[in-house]
């Protein structure tokens, strides 16, 4: 059935959006032919209504891997993307990364978790006011070093573990994480413009890939699929708590015991 029954995009909302422009022909993969409804003025024109049954697939198993109490990575670091994916991901408390994917991020996670651990101690001390105790060229080394690490690693800075699935926009352009991802066996759902291969994510979901337009509405759709996971995650969770919680004890009242009050004490204060 997938996640259509409760998502509020419609074939004619991607319309507007202009989800259905893909690239020129020139530019085309022959692995997105499936997904391609006609070709245009030498433009390749994407087939909405598969866009949105497989943009409900795909928000389907967002919701359900979220539920379980797992998270997915936001990944989309072209100019047209990196905000809507910084305020998208943030605003439903996931991590991403916006800037520049980092070689490793997933395959090499032991040695990012250590830079993290690092980072996080170099905030502290900010935070604290100990870095500006330390002596100048030692601060303003550490404040270089924080500069690279916030853009590296600002979206992920709380996480500890591996994501259970990637959301990436432009496959193409983020081939170095959906590559990390597959030999990693984690899952990829992907914006897919004809110019790439959906074969090489788990739940692709064609559409134009770089209209600010266009990648709005596939993340706010995204959005909604983490957001309806979230609450069933909190749900079960709850549910787990008032499972947990000791049956009612009773105690016996004892007779009253009489007690004799020190010196100097009135029982009448």
């Amino acid at each position: 059935m997938g996640f259509e029954h409760i998502m509020n995009i419609t074939p004619k909302d991607l319309l507007d959006a202009g989800v259905h422009f893909g690239h020129q022909l020139k530019r085309w993969n022959p692995k997105s032919k499936p997904f391609i409804y006609d070709n245009k003025n030498g433009i390749s024109i994407i087939d909405l209504e598969k866009t949105h049954h497989l943009l409900g697939e795909a928000c389907q198993f967002i919701e359900d891997i979220v539920a379980s109490g797992k998270d997915i990575w936001f990944v989309g670091t072209k100019k047209q993307a990196q905000e809507i994916i910084r305020e998208g991901a943030s605003a439903c408390q996931m991590p991403y990364c916006s800037n520049r994917w980092m070689g490793g991020g997933l395959t090499n996670f032991s040695t990012i978790k250590t830079s993290l651990t690092k980072y996080r101690k170099f905030l502290k001390m900010d935070q604290e006011g100990e870095l500006e105790k330390l002596p100048g060229k030692e601060e303003a080394a550490i404040r270089r070093q924080m500069s690279r690490m916030n853009r590296n690693f600002e979206g992920i800075i709380n996480i500890e573990e591996l994501p259970a699935a990637l959301f990436v926009v432009d496959i193409k352009n983020e081939e170095i994480a959906v590559a990390e991802a597959n030999r990693l066996n984690i899952p990829v759902i992907g914006l897919v413009d004809t110019n790439s291969d959906p074969s090489k994510v788990t739940y692709p979901i064609p559409g134009n890939d770089d209209a600010v337009k266009s990648i709005r509405i596939i993340v706010e759709a995204v959005i909604e699929a983490v957001s309806c996971g979230m609450s069933k995650r909190q749900l079960k969770q709850a549910s787990k708590v008032s499972k947990a919680v000791l049956p009612e004890q009773t105690f016996e009242q004892e007779d009253d015991v009489e007690v004799t009050l020190p010196e100097g004490y009135s029982e009448e204060e």
